[in-house]
């Protein structure tokens, strides 16, 4: 990446630049290969932010099928990572889900489950087989404890579970069915695909591991045995560690990155380990001598982070990125830009300022597939409730074991917010519909770029810089002036 003109004295945000077109060749967005350079080698450049109010299993299947990767909070016990992690695993790598109920459950239990998947769909099964499906629609005038059997359709498109993407569009669409139900020999339930769902399944690979099952990260503490939690994760399949503290330049990161190192060669693990946050070419180069493979980078650029008005500590990420980027690159490491992701560009900057992957939180919070329940505003208005992971929510569930005593003097010491109202787009509900969102822009950016991978990408950027009226110029107006 260079600089359109000479660089600043001054750190500089997404919002402070702007990427110039550069004479190029590549004429479809389709000629590009968006896969990460972290050494993940993720199809999509894309990880959802181990914050307990975003990541569960849900987010973690659905985006595994798209390309990505979701890391699974600290705060939850081992166990019940390792269940999530065994359920991930468990599921099909390009059916979606479905949500279950059974043909005499009341109407009302399945309309609560609705909001769980995107789909929108909940299928009727006796002894594991598919016998109807419902939609929020096929209930309507119908009383909330009347029976699904009463409300659903039995007209069902029943599919193998190898059957093509390219396949289940022309059946549903030939049929105009909404959903195809994919069953095993059996006839057993196996997963369901939409139309937009076989398009996308068409379109994105999904993250696999070596065996073909979706991939799905975990994160670990520097507190508490290290070594336990991050044996117990490895046993059970996670794909990536994460170690993570708002603070990540401190020794006691460097010695927990190689507690977890050590475990990893004495076990016979290999499998990346991801450290910070930091924000300087320092604390990067001595997290990856410590056995990082790849560096968080980000203090304070998160919608839910409170820390730079409280401290006075962090940094403008698209330098910290910049320049954290360019020290791993020399150590042959990589780094992820963390927080301050709000439009597709700052991604797509993000990568050209050479990060092997962007993490994502608080924008996928409002999706049907983070973890925490549908609410609805006095005017009616979806939403979800989100909170940062240093706030005192948070600091309350991670310190649960402890004394009454300690827990509340751990909770003076907040930085966050404990609760956000995170509301549902209604043109993008779904996690895959802002997928769909940033892998259009971040394509496009690669085509006035002349880049066809993210190597390329990060060598060819050129960047500008703006003020904010420049910034604003480039926002549409949702109704005219």
């Amino acid at each position: 990446m260079r600089f359109l003109t000479p660089k600043p004295s001054y750190d500089l945000t997404y919002d402070d630049v702007f990427m110039a077109p550069r004479r190029s060749s590549v004429t479809s967005r389709l000629d590009v290969d968006l896969t990460s350079t972290d050494g993940l080698a993720l199809p999509l450049p894309i990880v959802v932010a181990n914050m307990t109010a975003i990541s569960g299993r849900r987010m973690a299947e659905t985006v595994a099928r798209r390309g990505a990767i979701a890391i699974i909070p600290q705060d939850l016990p081992t166990p019940i990572v390792a269940n999530t992690i065994a359920r991930v695993k468990a599921a099909h790598s390009v059916f979606d889900s479905p949500v279950v109920v059974k043909p005499g459950d009341p109407i009302g239990d399945a309309l609560g489950l609705l909001p769980k998947r995107a789909h929108g769909l909940v299928v009727a099964v006796e002894d594991g087989k598919p016998v109807g499906i419902m939609s929020a629609a096929d209930a309507e005038g119908l009383d909330r404890f009347a029976q699904v059997h009463e409300a659903m359709s039995t007209e069902l498109t029943l599919v193998a579970p190898d059957t093509r993407p390219t396949e289940v569009f022309d059946l549903l669409t030939a049929r105009r069915h909404k959903v195809a139900l994919a069953v095993d020999d059996d006839g057993l339930l196996v997963g369901v695909m939409t139309v937009k769902g076989a398009l996308r399944a068409a379109l994105y690979t999904p993250s696999l591991d070596s065996e073909g099952r979706l991939r799905i990260g975990a994160a670990v503490g520097i507190s508490g045995d290290v070594e336990a939690r991050a044996a117990g994760l490895l046993a059970a399949g996670a794909d990536v560690l994460v170690m993570d503290t708002a603070h990540g330049h401190q020794e006691r990161m460097i010695d927990a990155v190689g507690r977890c190192r050590a475990v990893m060669t004495s076990e016979g693990y290999d499998v990346p380990i991801v450290a910070g946050n930091v924000v300087t070419p320092d604390g990067t180069s001595d997290l990856i001598e410590a056995g990082a493979d790849v560096i968080k980078v980000g203090v304070g650029p998160g919608a839910m982070c409170t820390t730079r008005m409280q401290t006075g500590v962090g940094r403008p990420q698209f330098s910290a990125v910049l320049e954290c980027a360019e020290e791993a690159r020399q150590a042959g490491k990589a780094v992820w830009a963390d927080g301050g992701v709000r439009h597709p560009r700052d991604v797509a900057l993000a990568l050209a300022a050479g990060a092997g992957a962007v993490m994502i939180g608080s924008w996928f919070a409002g999706t049907h597939e983070s973890t925490g329940a549908l609410m609805f505003d006095s005017q009616g208005r979806a939403y979800k409730e989100s909170f940062g992971m240093a706030s005192a929510r948070a600091v309350r569930a991670r310190t649960r074991t402890q004394s009454a005593f300690d827990r509340a003097r751990a909770a003076l010491f907040e930085e966050g917010i404990s609760s956000s109202k995170m509301y549902l787009d209604p043109a993008r509900p779904g996690v895959e519909d802002l997928l769909d969102f940033i892998t259009s822009g971040v394509r496009s950016s690669f085509t006035y770029a002349g880049a066809r991978t993210l190597t390329e990408f990060a060598n060819l950027a050129i960047v500008g810089v703006q003020s904010r009226s420049g910034y604003d110029e480039g926002r549409p107006l949702p109704t005219s002036w």
